[in-house]
């Protein structure tokens, strides 16, 4: 919308604060006009364009949760109705793709990284028995300690959080360390 034709008028704006329905019935099309372009262009990397309409019926929860209270907090001297709307709707956008799991990479496509490592010339390979660590936790200390990754790019690369990664790290150093010290090589 236009200046020269704004979502609402001062006096429609205060109608529909007041309950108008018939004001609410011509001011949801025109926002949602607004309001699509922002939550698009948010959602499009991601390849969540059919998640829009998700989105945009957050927004007009968010305008109508505890009797208007957001929509009544618009100031017309800092911004055009409109802007305001960006606003909104960029931020439930966000608010939705934060809520989104990790793009998932199952450990199965790292079968490499789950096989014994080559050994640097000179240096013998550990003997640990082979049920000693889970698959996953030898994976995250391969990824962490032989590749130089750090726990985001971990847990990015196997589609699970953070915590997660440092907790399955923890846990993994934990048995590495009762194992040597059950036979006398870590204090």
């Amino acid at each position: 919308m236009s200046p020269a034709n704004p979502i609402l008028s001062d006096s429609e704006l205060r109608q529909l604060l007041a309950g108008d329905r018939r004001i609410w019935e011509t001011f949801v099309p025109r926002a949602a006009a607004v309001m699509r372009a922002p939550i698009r262009r948010l959602l499009s990397p991601h390849r969540l364009d059919q998640e829009t309409g998700d989105v945009l019926q957050d927004c007009f929860l968010r305008l109508v949760r505890h009797d208007f209270r957001l929509l009544r907090r618009f100031d017309p001297a800092r911004a055009t109705l409109s802007t305001w709307l960006g606003v909104i709707a960029t931020s439930a956008t966000l608010d939705h793709l934060r809520r989104q799991p990790p793009a998932a990479d199952p450990v199965e496509d790292h079968a490499e990284a789950l096989a014994a490592p080559d050994a640097p010339a000179g240096d013998a390979p550990l003997a640990l028995p082979p049920d000693l660590l889970s698959p996953r936790q030898a994976l995250i200390l391969k990824l962490i300690y032989e590749d130089d990754r750090d726990v985001d790019e971990v847990a990015a690369q196997l589609g699970i959080g953070a915590p997660s990664v440092r907790s399955l790290r923890h846990k993994a150093l934990t048995r590495l360390r009762a194992y040597f010290r059950e036979r006398g090589g870590y204090e």
